[in-house]
């Protein structure tokens, strides 16, 4: 009997408008959990210190948060969900630590004696609960949203905004009360400003460090198809993240300013250092990727071989959408910015199935951004300058623009080899590569069936003064 694979969903009007009020609803839910923590920490600070400490608290989360984005360049992820990170942050994992701390805090006066409670709550209690609470978000986009890691650099990216969203929350706290507690002293100013040194520019990115350590495990967790491996790494990282907790708040409480400031220095510079050359070199290894997979999309006429060089490189991409915006607009500039997202999704799933480090859903979710870059294409030919303008002179004599009816076939030639398995059959066996590139050498597709070039291939070329794409 042979299985039948099921395509998407039809986009019924019910469908379409419970996929729009479930992201609606999650962002109200994630924001009334901000709103009431906020609420619950004014009533010991006032609403002078929720007013203070919510202005300081806004000065070094956009840096932190511009970090984090600009590290997302290559494969941006979606913005809603990108919110969603931060919300998750600031809402739901700040609120509720605020409860179960608050919580173990009372018992451990009760049980140990007044006082004990703040020391048991900072250095044993907080760690283990917050990290918990930050992490959450990183377990359920494995477990709901698996498609949306990609490898290390997506767990850093949204491990980093939920982190800078809890830490806004709580910054609102230690701002406000330094605030409410000195505001009839001489030195109010004086201590709200070195609160807001220490945690605005000595370290606003401490909790995106921590977490981070969750985010790295669950990157890794993400290439695994063994479902104790996932749990095993997952629960490592996690670990580490409640281990850099615990050791920044024990300096704070118990080695006193100069302890506190020799961790800071031997260990958390260190590390932040260290997660710096991380990124740095998990983007050179996406770009290599995406480098890898180019040639093969445009032997299957996925896209133009000419298309190639400003594909490759984050200047050569962001060159072509500073172009097209010049010439054709912010719009058209848009569209080529989701085909070049929706190039980069496709390198970097087919390179997993290469490694074999997907589930058998992997040949539904290869058809769909297959799909997805067709049509996020389509969207750019409907501007015919989007995909020219990057040649920043006028087009060479006897050019057309690229048609704007062009469709892709529906189905290869006859006799070509398959993009993928017939479905039914499981995508290759860790260690099997995939053939790559999908269609035979000889020649590709036919010229009817490719994507329109610029310039096609017997248009005369630039003069070599053009220098573009830049290597």
């Amino acid at each position: 009997m042979t299985a039948v694979a099921s395509g998407p969903p039809v986009p019924t009007p019910q469908r379409q408008r419970q996929l729009v009020l479930a992201p609606v609803l999650g962002l109200v839910a994630l924001s009334i959990c901000g709103l009431v923590a906020v609420a619950i920490v004014g009533t010991s600070i006032g609403t002078a210190g929720v007013v203070v400490g919510t202005v300081c608290a806004l000065l070094p989360v956009g840096p932190v948060v511009a970090t984090f984005l600009w590290v997302d360049r290559w494969e941006p992820e979606p913005p809603r969900l990108l919110l969603f990170a931060f919300l998750w942050g600031a809402g739901f994992a700040a609120l509720s630590s605020l409860i179960l701390n608050s919580t173990a805090s009372f018992f451990a006066d009760v049980a140990l004696g007044a006082g004990s409670g703040d020391v048991i709550g900072a250095v044993v209690v907080a760690p283990f609960v917050e990290e918990a609470m930050k992490g959450a978000f990183l377990v359920g986009l494995l477990l709901f949203r698996r498609r949306e890691f990609d490898g290390i650099t997506d767990g850093i990216v949204y491990a980093g905004l939920v982190g800078a969203g809890f830490a806004f929350t709580e910054n609102i706290l230690y701002l406000g009360s330094a605030f409410a507690e000195q505001q009839m002293m001489a030195g109010a100013s004086g201590a709200v400003l070195g609160t807001l040194f220490l945690r605005g520019v000595l370290s606003p990115f401490a909790h995106p460090l921590f977490t981070a350590m969750t985010g790295i495990a669950a990157g890794i967790a993400a290439s695994r198809r063994n479902v104790g491996s996932r749990i095993g790494i997952v629960l490592v990282g996690y670990a580490g993240a409640v281990l850099l907790h615990a050791l920044w708040n024990g300096s704070a409480t118990f080695l006193g300013g100069g302890g506190f400031f020799g961790v800071y220095l031997v260990i958390m510079v260190p590390l932040f250092v260290s997660l710096i050359g991380l990124v740095i070199w998990q983007r050179g290894r996406e770009q290599r990727i995406v480098a890898e997979q180019l040639p093969g999309f445009a032997q299957a006429g996925w896209i133009a071989a000419s298309e190639v060089p400003l594909l490759s490189s984050l200047a050569g991409r962001s060159g072509w959408r500073k172009a097209v915006k010049r010439r054709s607009g912010t719009e058209a500039a848009r569209a080529v910015g989701a085909y070049q997202a929706a190039v980069t999704e496709l390198a970097f799933l087919r390179a997993r199935i290469a490694r074999g480090s997907v589930s058998a859903s992997a040949a539904r979710w290869h058809d769909e951004l297959l799909r997805e870059l067709f049509a996020a294409r389509q969207r750019a030919i409907g501007n015919p300058e989007a995909l020219t303008a990057a040649w920043r002179l006028p087009p060479p004599p006897g050019w057309q623009p690229p048609p704007q009816q062009w469709r892709p076939p529906p189905t290869p030639p006859q006799g070509w080899a398959p993009a993928w398995p017939p479905p039914g059959r499981p995508p290759p066996s860790r260690g099997q590569p995939l053939r790559h590139p999908p269609w035979p050498q000889q020649g590709g597709p036919p010229p009817s069936q490719r994507p329109p070039e610029h310039p096609p291939r017997n248009a005369p070329q630039h003069p070599p003064q053009s220098r573009w794409p830049p290597r």
